[in-house]
Parts: C-alpha cells; structure tokens; sequence
C-alpha cells in the first residue's frame, strides 16, 4: 500500500479481547460518535507508526466496530458491520481488516474470520488470549493457520502488551486477499449469486451471497427501489430460501474449520480439566439461586460504601480550593459585573462540576472491573428469570446496568432486543435507574441530611446506606413499572435470550484507566459545559430584574454597602435575587412545589436540571454565591446547611427536605438527551411524553408522601 493514511477495522466475538487491542493501538487517541445514520455507538482511534522499510509514517484510522459472532445481521447492531464489510462504497469500508479471535475458542472465531476472509478484503487473524491458551495446555502451529487461511496471523496477548509490536508490523504488510474461498458460497445458489454479483459489482461471490440473504435489512439497498424490486424477483424467481441457505454455509463452513483444526491445535491430555472444574465451583456459588443475589447485594454495597469513604477527602479538597479561589479573584478583580460574573457564574459553575470527579471516577472504575472480570455476565444470567416475570428479557440486563452510568447509551443498547414490546418496556423504564447525573445531586444532599455516621463498630459508613438505597429504589421502580406495562400492553411476542459466559480474568487495568479517564472527560467537558453554560444565564437572570421593585433593591443594597452595613446588605442581597427574573419564575411555581417542602429556590434548580440533572449542583452553587462578600468563603454545602426556612425558622433542608428532593431526582425525568434519544429510538413523541408524564407523577406524589411522612 502506498498511501499515508489506512483505514483499518477491527472485528471479533463479544469477550474476545477486541477493546483492550483497539486501546493498545489508539491509546487515548480516541473518540466516540454514531456510524453515518445509525444511532449505533462508533468507536475509532488514530495511531501513528513509522514504516521502517519505506522510511515514511503511517496513520491508521482504526474504528471498532460492534462484537459480532457472525456477518448474519439479526440486530441493529449487527448490521454495521455487515454494511461497512459488504459494501466497497461505504465512507467506513476498511484498507483492511483485523479480525481478533479467542485463543481459547477458536474454532468458533474462525467461523467469523472466514466470512471476511471470503468478502476478499485484506485480513489480519490476531490470536489473542495466548497465555490462557498456553495455561490450557493448547499449542497452535500458527505457521501451518496461516498458510491454510491465506493470511498473516499474529499470536497475541493484549492484557499484557505481549505481541503487539508483530501487529504494528503486519498493519504495514501490503496482504492479497487468497484467491480460493474458504468455502465455495456459489455452490448453494449458483444462478442468484452469478447475476447479483453482476448486477450489483460485488467484489466477491460470497458478499452477493450475503446480499441475497439479507438486502431488506442492508443500508446500502434502502436508497434504491428498483434495485431492491429486481433482487426481490430473482430470489422468488429461484426459490431462494434464506434460512436454509445460512444453515448450509454454517454447516459447510464449520465442516472446514474442524478438519482444519486437527492439524494446527494441539492440546496436552487432562491440562485443563482442574480449571474447567475451578470455573464451575465458582460459577456455582456466583450464579446461585439465593446466594448469587446476596453476593451480587454485597458487592454493591461494598462500591457505595468505597465511593463516599474513598472520595470524601479529595472532594473536600475541591469544596475548599474553589471557595478560596473564588475568594482571591473577587479580591483581585475590580468590583463590578466582570468581578461578579467570573466568581457567580464561571468559577461558581465550574465548582459545581470539578467537586465530583472523584465519586465519577471511582463509579466508573468498579463498573469496568466488574465488566472486565467477567462478573456483569453472571449478573446478567441471574437476572434472566426475574426480568421476564416482570415484561422483561434478560438482554435487558445489559441497559438497565448500563442506566446506571448513562441513560442515552442505555437505550440505544435496547437495539439488540428482538421482541418490540420488551424493547419498548426496557426503554421506558431504563432512566428510573439512578445515572452518574444523579450522583452529584445525592452527594450533596445526603451530605448535608445524613450524618457522617459509623454503623456496626465501625465497618459500615451511614451515607454509603443511604447512597446505595436511592440505586435500589430507581431498580425497584424499574421492575415495578415494567410489570404495570406488561399487564397493559397486550402484545404476546417473545424473545429468547443467549448468552456466552466469559472466562474469569484478572481486570486489564489499562482498559480500566482508558474507561476512567474517558467517562470523566465526557462528564467534565460535556456536562461541565451545560453546567458552566446554564449557571452564566442564571447569574444574568439571579442579578437582573423587572420593574421599578428591584431598581428599588439595587439602590437600597449600593446605600448598604456604602455604609458597612453587613446585616443590611445579606438582607437585601437575599431580597434582591426574590426579585430578580430568576427568582420570579420560582416563585411562580413555589405553589405547586411546596407540598413536597421546596422553596422558590429549588424551583430554580428543577427548572434548570431539565437540561441535565447534574446541573443542580452548579445552580445551587450560583444561587448561593450570589451577592458573596469577598470575605465569604464557604462552600455551597455550608451555605444550604445554614440557610434558615422562612416561615418555620429551622434549617431549611432537613432530612424531610433533603429525602424529598432526593427522590423527586431519582425518578422524574430531567433529562432532554434521553428524551431526545428515545424519540428517535420509537420513532415518535407519544413514547417521550408518556415517559416524561408517569416518572414526573412518579416523583411529584413520591416526594409528597416522604415529605409529608417524615415533617
């Protein structure tokens, strides 16, 4: 190849290692979108290598396209890589292809290896997981593979790093697809796959093959009718049967692969019959009828727990270091509305983003471990049986686990759910499960309502409880809710669910820190940049206002400051921001909320937190910076603790209050990106507002009854 710039894809089962390759490859030269109008998650990365032979460097653009077991599209899924491999016209279509296998099931990732190997695209078998196969005893001649594929193949082991530099090199290699099929597809439909190959310009007699089994669900057919009409004709035509077409090549190609495999496996007798035998005592235990939920109960605990122990310094840290450097550049910057801009709006907002990074980091890193061990398998295997008695499948596991960290991924995750009525049902119910968004808001509120307190001599953290008991309210609302809608929706369709339990491993910490440091460069930048965005306007709404009433207060306020009187200026600061254009549109809906014991100033806050629930914190931090002295150095914390009610004259935020509020934001939903995500996932807005109607019912009457149980 004498271009600069090669497009490289990679692809390979579910668990086969192919993430921890594509990591090891990109580093974090990453980014993730949506492939070209399909709202399927687009991983690529760039690296470059400099090519000693041609004394040149190289760029590879490298996408990772979705885990597949074959080219069949049964899911949306699925699909994508079928309609980037099969069509030589897509934007996407690869220079070349590393297909990466499962050392320790091989015969079932040839399977994959040898459908792109027939669509005749340059093709790199990378053999991961090698030093599980050396553990099970198992040698493979991968001399004897390669000259029996017609492909370079590399032995790898990419938790370690081991045989990576033979990847870097084989990406260089100019590779002729071989020109003998793996198998011959012709042979099952001869006539069909002759005028399709002619007719459509495929390069290869097993991508028209593909074409005939599946043209109605390919993206590269939808555009032209006509074309689609005359497949359609040719295969009524020829009676071509596409179930028992894709039964033939299964049964013809694994016919290969096994004689294949005689020769180039090699597997030492009794090697791996103890650790066959490791693995099901374990799964035994993790997958138990009774003992797998209580062991799956404590590992959730024990992540609660970890994240308010663990973070609690490094966010107190953060509280302190922004209230001080708010402090220094109010005393650095002239006053005036630049001063009062930077400190109340910017540095206020940022604040509000910055303090919960350490719980994100610490939400995400168990998340990837547990992942990366294999237990989330189990975990969905448990769940089977449960979710279908409430409408569910147990492919739901997969979204609702995944609500936990984002919603919008979540939902897009349903695609491979094949029954309508359990996809629907998972997409409504997937935002009750409480998301990273939420987790500032708990921190905040529970830190503030729920003492700091050591249950059980010692060994168990009070705010931990109550952090991981909001969790299971928005699990058990989701089950909940679910079984309500099954009830009313009469569809009968069903689905089956099949799934391939991974092997146990030790978490790959690379992939482990590459997650970290992506989600939180997602959470800073992304809703950091709502967060700083929305507390700019509500420091413009908070310090401007309508009429001759808050001219009035202004006057009032400057005469205050001018004479030193503090009391004075916190009374009309505080009557100011009543009058501003913020504070009368809370107190426009102070009527409506204060049955669930919100003042106008929360009404702010739920106001703003519809363009993400997260931005609670960074309106509350405006909203109580506002009017600082530049003597005022505490944190947004301290300065909701000492906020007074006023018509009871206590605390404002008691466990009443802070309960209330912290159920209200576990079920209503605030959030316009998932709105936004499943009305393009239905398809239309009667799904969205439905959703949007019965979790904010949900919330209202669930915040009334704690409020008015625990006042």
């Amino acid at each position: 190849m004498q271009n600069s710039r090669i497009k490289i894809s990679l692809i390979g089962n579910p668990n086969s290692g192919k993430s921890t390759l594509f990591n090891r490859l990109t580093g974090l030269n990453q980014k993730i979108a949506n492939f070209p109008g399909v709202t399927v998650e687009k991983k690529s990365g760039t690296c470059s290598l400099y090519d000693t032979e041609n004394q040149k460097v190289v760029r590879f653009e490298i996408t990772d396209l979705p885990g597949t077991y074959s080219l069949y599209p049964k899911t949306l899924e699925e699909q994508v890589p079928f309609n980037i491999l099969c069509d030589p016209a897509n934007d996407s279509h690869p220079d070349k292809v590393i297909v990466i296998a499962d050392g320790t099931n091989l015969k079932r990732s040839l399977f994959l290896c040898s459908q792109v190997i027939d669509l005749k695209i340059p093709t790199i078998l990378v053999i991961n997981m090698m030093d599980m196969v050396r553990k099970n005893g198992v040698e493979i001649d991968f001399l004897s593979l390669s000259k029996e594929l017609g492909i370079p193949v590399v032995p790898v082991t990419s938790i370690s790093g081991e045989g990576m530099e033979d990847v870097k090199k084989a990406m260089f290699k100019d590779i002729v697809p071989p020109e003998d099929d793996f198998i011959d597809s012709k042979q099952f439909a001869p006539e069909v796959v002759e005028r399709i190959r002619s007719s459509v310009k495929m390069n290869s007699n097993y991508a028209a093959f593909q074409v005939a089994n599946n043209f109605e669900s390919i993206g590269f057919f939808n555009a032209n009718s006509d074309r689609l009409t005359s497949i359609r004709r040719l295969l009524q035509e020829h009676e071509f049967d596409p179930v028992r077409m894709q039964a033939s090549e299964t049964l013809e190609r694994y016919k290969v692969i096994t004689v294949m495999l005689k020769d180039v496996l090699h597997t030492k007798v009794g090697s791996t019959a103890a650790d066959r035998a490791f693995t099901r005592k374990i799964d035994d235990i993790l997958t138990h009828r009774l003992w797998g939920y209580l062991i799956f109960m404590f590992v959730l605990f024990m992540i609660f727990q970890a994240i308010f122990a663990w973070a609690t310094l490094p966010m107190d840290l953060v509280d302190s270091s922004f209230a001080g450097l708010s402090k220094w550049v109010g005393e650095q910057l002239p006053p005036g509305v630049f001063s009062d801009l930077i400190v109340d709006g910017v540095l206020a907002g940022l604040g509000g983003v910055i303090i919960f990074i350490p719980q994100i980091a610490l939400l995400f890193m168990f998340i990837a471990i547990l992942e990366d061990t294999g237990y989330m398998a189990r975990v969905s295997f448990m769940m089977d049986k449960l979710f279908r008695r409430v409408g569910l499948n147990g492919r739901s596991v997969i979204p609702l686990m995944s609500g936990v960290a984002c919603a919008v991924p979540a939902i897009l995750s349903t695609r491979t759910i094949k029954s309508w009525k359990e996809r629907i049902i998972t997409i409504m119910v997937t935002p009750l499960m409480s998301c990273s968004a939420r987790l500032p808001v708990y921190a905040l509120l529970i830190a503030m309502v729920i003492p700091q307190r050591s249950l059980l001599f010692g060994t168990v953290n009070q705010q931990g409880v109550v952090l991981m008991s909001l969790y299971l309210i928005g699990f058990l609302a989701a089950l909940g809710s679910a079984l309500i809608m099954k009830t009313l929706m009469k569809e009968k369709d069903r689905s089956f669910f099949i799934m391939e339990m991974p092997v146990y491993r030790m978490p790959r910490w690379r992939n482990v820190v590459l997650t970290i440091i992506e989600k939180v460069r997602i959470f800073v930048f992304d809703a950091g940049k709502v967060i700083v965005a929305i507390s700019v306007i509500l420091w413009a709404l908070s310090t401007t206002g309508p009429g001759a009433a808050f001219q009035d207060v202004k006057e009032r306020l400057t005469l205050a400051q001018i004479e030193g009187d503090n009391e004075a200026v916190a009374n009309l600061e505080a009557e100011k921001l009543e009058k501003s254009f913020a504070g009368l549109t809370g107190k426009a809906i102070e009527p409506v909320i204060e049955p669930l014991g919100f003042d106008w100033k929360i009404g702010i806050a739920l106001i703003t937190s519809f363009a993400a629930r997260e931005v609670f914190v960074g309106t509350m931090s405006t909203i109580y910076s506002v009017g600082n002295t530049g003597e005022d150095v505490a944190t947004v914390r301290q300065k909701m603790m000492a906020e007074v009610h006023p018509v009871k004259g206590g605390p404002m935020y008691t466990l009443a209050v802070g309960w209330s509020l912290m159920l209200f934001y576990a079920f209503s939903m605030q959030c316009m990106s998932t709105m936004a995500v499943v009305r393009r996932e239905t398809g239309s807005w009667k799904w969205p507002f439905f959703q949007f109607a019965f979790m904010g019912l949900l919330a209202y009457f669930s915040s009334l009854l704690v409020y008015q149980l625990l006042s």
